[in-house]
Order: C-alpha cells, then sequence, then structure tokens
C-alpha cells in the first residue's frame, strides 16, 4: 500500500526537484550579480542544444532591452568579427552611429573581460579603439 502512494508521487518528487533547481537558479543569479552562476551557465552550454536555448535566450532579452546592441551584435557575429582583429574593425566601420554607442557602452560595462572587440595587440591598434570611443562619446 505504500510503495504504491510512493510511486502515485513521483510527478511530484520530479516537480519539488524541478522548483527546486529554479530557485537555486535564481539565489544564484542574485548573489554577486550573478558571478556564480556563470561558470553553471557555462557547463551548460557545453551540451549543443542547451547552447542553442541559451543564446536564443540571451539574444531575446537583450532585442528586448536594447535593439540597437541587438542588431550590432549580429553584425558583429555575421563578419567573424570574434575572431579576427581586422575583421572587427571592418565590422565596427559597417556599424551605424547608434549601434557602434551601444556596443561600446557595452563593452565599457563589461570591461576588458569579456568584450566584443579583441583586446588591442599593439600601440596603434589601442589608439584606434580609443579613438573610436571618444568619437562614439562625442556624437
Amino acid at each position: 500500500m505504500l510503495a504504491s502512494i510512493a510511486t502515485l508521487l513521483i510527478p511530484v518528487w520530479i516537480l519539488l526537484f524541478l522548483v527546486f533547481l529554479l530557485g537555486l537558479v535564481a539565489l544564484l543569479g542574485r548573489i554577486q550579480n550573478g558571478r556564480y552562476l556563470r561558470p553553471v551557465i557555462l557547463g551548460l552550454m557545453k551540451v549543443p542544444y542547451l547552447k542553442k536555448w541559451i543564446e536564443k535566450a540571451s539574444n531575446a532579452a537583450i532585442e528586448r532591452s536594447n535593439p540597437e546592441l541587438a542588431s550590432a551584435m549580429k553584425k558583429m557575429q555575421r563578419t567573424g568579427a570574434m575572431r579576427d582583429p581586422m575583421k572587427a574593425q571592418a565590422a565596427m566601420s559597417q556599424l551605424t552611429r547608434d549601434e557602434r554607442r551601444a556596443l561600446l557602452e557595452m563593452q565599457e560595462q563589461q570591461g576588458a573581460a569579456g568584450g566584443l572587440a579583441p583586446e588591442a595587440t599593439n600601440r596603434q591598434m589601442r589608439r584606434r579603439l580609443e579613438k573610436a570611443q571618444k568619437n562614439a562619446k562625442r556624437r
């Protein structure tokens, strides 16, 4: 009799476990601005289907909050600017003024750790990047 009740409660246990996981993710997202949630998400992104879902959710959130930034990020990804500094420079020249401003603001918020533009490797590239940032702020 007791075993049959336990088997009937399996969906309830699964639901409670999922609620617990959701609460844990919410808690980790709140602590230090998601510092401890990032490694968990990066680990989940190794699974191809989860990576697609996470990227889609992230892009949708960015599109809702900042459409110019979303457009700029799409253009940067299309050109392959994430891997090659020369392509990143060419892609920056194709962005509109608002898109460039949104992208530079996002890079400033993230700092050098996670920006889209690659780290300038020599003095000339650093000066170009500083000049572009000054021009974007001036406009």
